[in-house]
């Protein structure tokens, strides 16, 4: 299917009925069809869905999640140019930058009462927080936050400080130190972390996010498989590098962007290792890419595997396609392990056990994925390190998305028993019972004919 045909509808898919409750169980029927890939709608367009996700987010998210936190006050701040998380995804569509210092409040007054929404700065933001400064009565911005702090008298006072996480970190010293001088002694005695909030507030995904979710993988999906043909790689000729870039030139033209390099590799028969760069691709070759888009604040994390045939050859050899189906094995095990209230270094720990006792040879490195490609929330592995990490210490939550990315090694007969690194990532979503995958895996190797 053309391009020209795929890019038709995000409008629609966006005016299907949402999923249940936004934040309750978000689930996908058995048997579902496949969603088209998402249109690339215009910037205008882009905009009110970006700013309606946003307040739908602030209107339900934040009072569920301060109120199960137990945060009566949460501030964040940030300086032009120099945007925390938070606060980055709490910009509308049109303002692309913190404006001077903009600082949000959010205070909860109890007993019911709607969470309030303040912005200490010179500058609304699109009507989804209400300005409570006026630099003309009170020019210092630190003493009106203070007066504004006093005036609620909250119980505690989040802001984003973690050891932990880059997440929940985004409060720098100069803040710090500027923000207790203006602060009565009391006050300064209630500050407490935000790094839960931040975190939550990070990696929760709403119902509309999942239905736009699935639809921008689709399109990851479909650019792939465009990648991995003869449309795009004549074998013989074309580099890996070639493929990289047209990735990129692709991707621009769509009018959306990467969040990283596209990746592009190979493994060949006698060749230890990756090979990229300039390296020609041949028939016999496995390919390699990891493809990661970003649209609608949101971002994909994809790896898949193609062959190249050799002349005469009409399938992958055997040895190859095996490859594959033990990394879909891992996979399997490994989001059967994911069950919320257990750490990522839990889920780790039982996911590689079960996968080495069935003889595999797995390597887990799977993480949160949403409006940052390794996004917020607890880890379950890295590529360099597979035991426990403090950055797998959290636990699973609900409604999340996932890059579940891993790899296991065989050795392939057809290539004298070579160690070959079958390498997958797709992207699912966890509504507390189970993973589904958003728009399907990778299964079987793209096979790219050689002439």
């Amino acid at each position: 299917m053309k391009f020209a045909q795929l890019l038709i509808g995000l409008a629609a898919i966006l005016s299907a009925p949402a999923l249940a409750d936004t934040h309750g169980p978000i689930t996908f029927a058995e048997g579902d069809p496949r969603v088209e890939p998402a249109a690339i709608l215009p910037l205008e367009s882009r905009a009110d869905i970006i700013d309606a996700r946003l307040a739908n987010r602030l209107n339900t998210l934040i009072p569920k999640l301060m109120r199960e936190e137990g945060i009566a006050m949460w501030v964040i701040m940030a300086r032009e140019y120099f945007e925390e998380p938070v606060i980055a995804t709490m910009l509308d569509a049109k303002s692309f930058n913190a404006r001077r210092r903009t600082i949000l409040v959010f205070f909860d007054p109890g007993a019911g009462e709607d969470i309030e929404r303040l912005t200490v700065s010179r500058y609304g933001l699109a009507g989804l927080f209400e300005p409570a400064w006026e630099p003309d009565e009170q020019p210092d911005q630190w003493a009106a936050l203070a007066d504004i702090i006093a005036a609620r008298d909250p119980a505690n006072i989040a802001i984003n400080v973690s050891a932990t996480t880059r997440f929940a970190d985004g409060m720098t010293k100069s803040q710090y130190d500027a923000m207790m001088t203006a602060l009565a002694p009391e006050y300064r005695e209630r500050i407490v972390s935000g790094e839960r909030l931040a975190v939550r507030w990070l990696e929760t995904r709403t119902s509309e996010e999942v239905v736009q979710y699935r639809a921008l993988v689709a399109l990851a999906h479909q650019l792939i498989s465009e990648a991995m043909s003869r449309k795009v790689i004549t074998p013989g000729v074309t580099t890996t590098r070639e493929v990289q870039w047209w990735y990129r030139k692709r991707i621009q033209d769509l009018g959306i962007t990467p969040w990283f390099h596209p990746s592009f590799g190979l493994q060949r028969e006698g060749e230890e290792g990756i090979l990229s760069g300039d390296t020609v691709i041949m028939p016999g070759d496995l390919l390699w890419t990891d493809l990661g888009l970003t649209y609608l604040r949101l971002n994909t994390d994809n790896q898949h595997l193609g062959y190249v045939l050799k002349p005469g050859e009409t399938e992958v050899p055997a040895g190859l396609q095996q490859g594959l189906t033990n990394s879909n094995r891992v996979q399997d095990i490994l989001i059967s392990h994911m069950r919320t209230g257990l750490s990522g270094n839990e889920i780790l720990a039982r996911a590689r056990a079960e996968a080495i006792a069935e003889g595999l040879d797995p390597s887990i490195y799977s993480h949160p994925i949403g409006f940052h490609g390794h996004g917020a929330g607890t880890a379950i592995g890295f590529w360099d390190n597979q035991e426990a990490d403090p950055r797998g210490e959290d636990t699973l939550r609900a409604n999340t998305a996932w890059a579940i990315e891993l790899t296991s090694y065989s050795a392939v007969p057809e290539w004298g028993g070579q160690r070959v690194d079958f390498r997958t990532e797709e992207d699912a979503f966890f509504d507390g019972e189970s993973v589904r995958f958003l728009h399907g895996r990778q299964t079987a190797i793209t096979m790219i004919p050689s002439d």
